[in-house]
């Protein structure tokens, strides 16, 4: 990917943009199949939920672009959180995700490191379902679980990723006995659809609440 326009560039402007590219390298290597290996692989619930560092309802309240000190480019995100199932502890979230919001002018030449394809673009009043993974430990940069898998738009009472949901429930198994009429029916129908937002949620908040994955009560089906 050519990130910047070439002709007439300064060497150490084209240093600095290198050093970009390795950062994001290694913050994607820092995130492990949060991000990088989510990108290609297709996960499930459980693979969400498993992964997460935080699990939350919200509102986008604000989207900036900027570079770190180190020259990373990156889209700033802050969610008016409206329930934390998991790991959020206050009212907003901020979070730094690579990539800027569009092409910028820097030195005089065009840089083109906007947010990579498939990974989530965000949109300021959008209200949103989201599975967040572990901040990259050398550049603190984070986004979804799954890329755009961790990202349900929430609108009319339902709940879509930019994935169409797809492999949403595929390949796993739940065995608790007590899920609602509109979970059981969620569960078993047909892929790639939009998901009832409320039966949804509940059905996280206990997972997550009751430690169903680490029980073996929700796992991927062999």
């Amino acid at each position: 990917m050519n990130l910047f326009s070439i002709s007439g560039m300064r060497p150490g402007f084209i240093a600095q943009r290198f050093v970009s590219l390795v950062l994001l390298a290694m913050a994607l290597l820092a995130l492990g199949q949060n991000a990088f290996a989510a990108s290609v692989l297709q996960q499930n619930l459980v693979d969400l939920i498993k992964e997460s560092n935080a699990i939350m309802v919200g509102t986008v309240k604000k989207v900036t672009d900027g570079f770190t000190d180190q020259g990373v480019p990156y889209t700033e995100v802050t969610l008016n959180v409206s329930e934390s199932i998991l790991g959020a502890t206050t009212k907003t979230y901020t979070f730094r995700q690579f990539g800027l919001l569009k092409p910028r002018e820097v030195g005089g030449r065009t840089y083109l490191g906007t947010t990579p394809e498939g990974w989530p673009n965000w949109n300021k009043r959008e209200h949103v379902l989201v599975f967040m993974s572990t901040p990259a430990r050398l550049t603190g940069l984070q986004t979804t679980v799954g890329l755009n898998q961790g990202k349900l738009q929430w609108s009319d009472g339902r709940l879509m990723n930019s994935e169409n949901n797809v492999g949403m429930f595929s390949n796993m198994k739940i065995t608790a006995t007590d899920l609602s009429k509109e979970q059981t029916a969620m569960l078993g129908a047909q892929q790639g659809k939009a998901i009832s937002a409320e039966p949804f949620v509940a059905l996280v908040r206990r997972a997550v609440k009751e430690d169903w994955i680490a029980k073996g009560v929700m796992r991927h089906e062999k």
